[in-house]
């Protein structure tokens, strides 16, 4: 498997997302594009979650149902076709980084799935029943990792 390649015009892989995104500032949603899409890709799943978090796993953004044939989505928008679903916040869409102040910069894993067919979620699902789903239906996959400090 090559893989997608998942990017961002904001910051590049295992650098500083910027502090606008943060859930403290603009708490806008950073622009991701991304190449290598399999054509058998029914449609996209797009994941950030943060596993530094205290709690443990704390998810940011989930979406799902994206347009296999996007190529990406701007800053603060919903990707095209997709479903936001509720973040670790209890808000729909995005949530910013917000890692407690003091602590080192967490790691904010965005994953972009490639899925065979859409998945079945519970209607508040964890990060687990996210991999779980998407695992099960993944042809492809991409990752991204942004770093944030308070």
């Amino acid at each position: 498997m090559a893989g997608i390649e998942l990017r961002s015009p904001d910051f590049s892989d295992h650098t500083a997302i910027p502090g606008r995104h943060g859930h403290d500032e603009e708490n806008v949603s950073p622009s991701l594009e991304w190449i290598g899409v399999p054509t058998e890709a029914v449609e996209l799943l797009l994941l950030c979650e943060d596993p530094d978090a205290p709690s443990g796993s704390f998810l940011h953004w989930l979406v799902t149902g994206i347009d296999a044939h996007s190529g990406g989505v701007p800053e603060h928008r919903t990707p095209a076709g997709g479903r936001e679903w509720r973040n670790g916040f209890g808000e729909i869409g995005w949530g910013g980084p917000a890692p407690p102040p003091g602590d080192q910069a967490h790691r904010y894993f965005f994953r972009l799935y490639a899925l065979s067919e859409p998945v079945d979620l519970p209607d508040d699902p964890s990060v687990a029943d996210v991999y779980r789903a998407a695992d099960a239906a993944m042809i492809e996959r991409g990752t991204l990792v942004g770093l944030f400090q308070r």
